[in-house]
């Protein structure tokens, strides 16, 4: 059973970091792109980064570009989210996401992924 679950979200005041991951199981991960995508109380669903398979390239949202960093560690089945200097407007459910079909290059678009997990709920405030 193809299965995400994420984790290590909480309160973080507006410039602070933190590290949210997504571990994965009942698939292959190296052979699998991952996308990070969050979501606001009243907003459509955001991409925020993605990673592809193998060789393990990546695509920044606008938004986010110089302060997220994504990688992953096969090994371990996870992929995380650095998040570093952080704002208010970064609150947000942060989900992570794949394809049930392997693929290499990724994408920050939520609609070409078709599994996801439940969520972790990230808060910045002073």
């Amino acid at each position: 059973q193809v299965q995400l679950v994420e984790s290590g979200g909480g309160l973080v005041r507006p410039g602070g970091s933190l590290r949210v991951s997504c571990v994965t199981s009942g698939f292959t991960l190296d052979r699998h792109v991952i996308g990070w995508f969050r979501q606001a109380p009243g907003k459509d669903r955001e991409g925020v980064s993605c990673i592809s398979s193998y060789a393990g390239s990546s695509s920044y949202g606008d938004s986010v570009k110089g302060r997220f960093t994504i990688s992953r560690d096969n090994a371990r089945n996870t992929v995380y989210l650095q998040m570093n200097t952080l704002k208010p407007e970064d609150t947000a459910i942060y989900y992570c996401a794949t394809k049930s079909t392997p693929s290499r290059a990724c994408t920050i678009h939520p609609r070409e992924y078709d599994i996801w997990g439940q969520g972790t709920q990230v808060t910045v405030q002073g």
